[in-house]
């Protein structure tokens, strides 16, 4: 079992403006974790890029993937500006199409700044939370305990059993979490990691006003969107919160929106999402 993230995230470069993924999570449906393409597919996408560093992307899931098998990034440079890089990343198997991104770079520069306030009042510090492995041996869940430990991040929802019961709730939730092994210091590497962790809480939170959880058997879910923007500096390999809501949810998909902190309150990225959330009858 892969035990390093930075290793997952790394691509190999094929040819000019295309690379394949070396590693990938395992994953008892074999499909491959969105997170995972969202982050080789930045990774890839930025080894084409000089002196800039990505602020925003967004991404659509086009094909289940297999998790059994290389994917391959095809980097398209559409546009290199004087403040401002495009790319395009198109990710295949089996000669297929199975998600494609743009991401946009800029170079660094000063500018007005202000940012929304981090929530406080119910906060509990990670070091007092249990994680989502612990939580799903604790109800019995095993091949769930399983699972969480192969995405080496360590998440720590502040509401324990919101990850797994099928309890009705607000479609709020917050979590503490970081990249289990220590990242390098390249920024390009913390920012593909948060693109991976940030597609590990999102859908979730479509569910809670509804009495289902994410691991019912009778549940189909899928990313089918995903966007990102990073505000500013940060580790992924050191505690952030990301607080989650959902405004909406219709025609068997839900719409996400996420804010991610530091612990001393810094807002350093914001994420969207729509995913597939489709009862299975029988």
């Amino acid at each position: 079992m892969l035990e390093n993230l930075s290793k997952l995230l790394d691509v190999e470069e094929l040819d000019t403006n295309l690379f394949r993924s070396r590693e990938h999570v395992e994953n008892y449906r074999k499909v491959l974790f969105g997170g995972q393409v969202l982050g080789q597919a930045l990774m890839a996408a930025t080894r084409t890029v000089e002196g800039r560093l990505p602020h925003s992307l967004h991404a659509y899931f086009l094909r289940p993937g297999s998790s059994e098998k290389p994917v391959i990034y095809d980097v398209d440079p559409i546009r290199d500006g004087g403040s401002f890089t495009t790319r395009r990343v198109v990710a295949k198997q089996n000669g297929k199409a199975i998600f494609n991104m743009s991401a946009s770079f800029q170079i660094d520069e000063p500018g007005f700044d202000h940012q929304a306030s981090m929530p406080t009042e119910g906060l509990i510090p990670p070091e007092k939370l249990k994680n989502t492995q612990q939580l799903a041996e604790e109800a019995g869940m095993n091949g769930a305990a399983q699972n969480q430990r192969r995405y080496m991040v360590d998440f720590r929802p502040l509401d324990p059993m919101s990850y797994f019961d099928s309890k009705v709730r607000e479609p709020r939730c917050m979590f503490w979490f970081r990249v289990d092994s220590p990242l390098s210091d390249d920024p390009v590497e913390h920012r593909s990691a948060l693109c991976y962790a940030s597609d590990m809480a999102l859908l979730g939170t479509a569910l809670q006003p509804h009495p289902i959880s994410l691991f019912d058997p009778h549940l189909m879910p899928a990313s089918l969107d995903h966007a990102m923007w990073f505000h500013r500096k940060f580790r992924a390999d050191e505690w952030l919160l990301y607080v989650t809501d959902s405004p909406s949810a219709s025609g068997a998909r839900g719409y996400c929106r996420g804010q991610i902190f530091t612990r001393d309150g810094v807002l350093v990225a914001s994420t969207t999402q729509e995913g597939l959330i489709r009862q299975i009858k029988g």
